[in-house]
């Protein structure tokens, strides 16, 4: 293996088993007030974790007895998170469906200021109904459709954190000079569903661009992943095979089309050379033992992928066993490094910081 795995683990209410609040270790009130989401973060960083991702979508979880039928806005817990961490990355899932890109790519530019440079986020979809009815701007819409509309969104977003050049803040209280207007630019993006001229309202962000990622679950999701930087892939048969085509695509010419709105996507040099790869698995090593998911894990790097994206069942029972036991076996196996390197997320993860865009523009 010529590197060590990323590592990242999910917070999801109290787990990925929809029971896992029920169980006497875990107080479900702290799923409400954050402090089950602190409490897994401090250790996951504590251990080495070089990231944490927060689950979220637009529709409310179901609302049956046996379930917690409330979420925590994944951005919002994110900012609850950052001052409270050091190291680790932050990833709070926005779905962009129903929501409006010049504030989705404010949000995540303040939470890499916040955080110190830690921040991205995964961008994802909605379909349905209920989630179209709850925020009632427009009619749910098929994946296709939605996914293709991502992709705008992500390429705004990164084009709107380059309308401010590095140096664009002056603070020159005595001449009562903060911002040089010469160093923010207007980006006149258009889509077929939208149009942003800018600039932000926000500064560029401390990494330039926070780490866009995106969560595959459909073949739509996995046709835009190529504009990411970070990818989500499911524990599946075929996996070589995947993590395959998303290197085989990388660097390729994309055109998004819609329209009259078709245009090309500017891709980094990093996304040039293909995304990151993690493998996402609920797992319960609590449970289902150590030395089996470690296994497991070295199966997966076999297959190419850059890391795992870890979702234990229960944070209160299975993030301990990830922090405490199987990060100093995949230590001893030579998976993973010691994750205690600080800094940016993009430095931890090996990505440049992207040039700006506009800063050489002809003024």
């Amino acid at each position: 293996m010529s590197r060590a795995l990323i590592t990242a683990i999910e917070i999801d209410g109290a787990g990925g088993d929809p029971g896992a609040w029920r169980g006497p270790e875990t107080d479900p009130r702290a799923i409400l007030t954050g402090e089950l989401a602190v409490r897994a973060a401090q250790r996951a960083e504590a251990a080495g974790v070089d990231l944490v991702t927060f689950a979220d979508a637009l529709e409310a979880p179901d609302d049956v007895p046996d379930r917690v039928s409330v979420r925590l806005d994944a951005l919002g817990l994110a900012a609850r998170v950052a001052p409270v961490t050091h190291r680790i990355g932050l990833l709070p899932t926005i779905t962009v469906t129903h929501t409006e890109p010049f504030h989705v790519q404010a949000s995540v530019a303040t939470l890499d200021h916040i955080s110190g440079g830690r921040a991205g986020w995964i961008a994802d979809v909605s379909t349905s109904a209920e989630a179209a009815a709850v925020i009632g701007r427009r009619e749910p819409a098929p994946a296709a459709e939605t996914w293709r509309e991502a992709r705008y969104v992500v390429d705004a977003g990164r084009r709107l954190w380059d309308s401010w050049e590095d140096d664009a803040i002056i603070r020159d209280a005595v001449t009562g000079r903060f911002v040089d207007r010469e160093k923010l630019h207007y980006v006149d993006f258009e889509s077929p569903t939208f149009s942003v001229k800018g600039p932000s309202i926000v500064p560029r962000p401390p990494q330039g661009h926070p780490i866009t990622a995106i969560r595959v679950s459909t073949p739509d999701a996995l046709e835009a992943a190529v504009d990411a930087e970070l990818v989500f892939l499911p524990e599946s048969g075929d996996l070589s095979a995947q993590v395959l085509e998303l290197r085989e695509n990388a660097g390729r010419s994309v055109t998004l089309t819609g329209g009259d709105a078709g245009r090309s996507v500017t891709l980094t040099a990093d996304q040039a050379a293909g995304p990151l790869v993690l493998v996402s698995a609920v797992v319960q090593p609590h449970a289902d033992g150590v030395e089996q998911l470690a296994s497991l894990i070295e199966g997966w790097a076999a297959a190419g992928v850059d890391g795992v994206q870890l979702r234990p069942a229960s944070l209160e029972l299975d993030v301990p066993v990830i922090a405490e036991q199987l990060l100093p076996v995949l230590r001893d196996r030579g998976l993973v490094g010691s994750g205690k390197r600080g800094g940016s997320l993009r430095g931890r993860l090996g990505l440049r910081r992207p040039v700006n865009r506009y800063a050489r523009s002809a003024r």
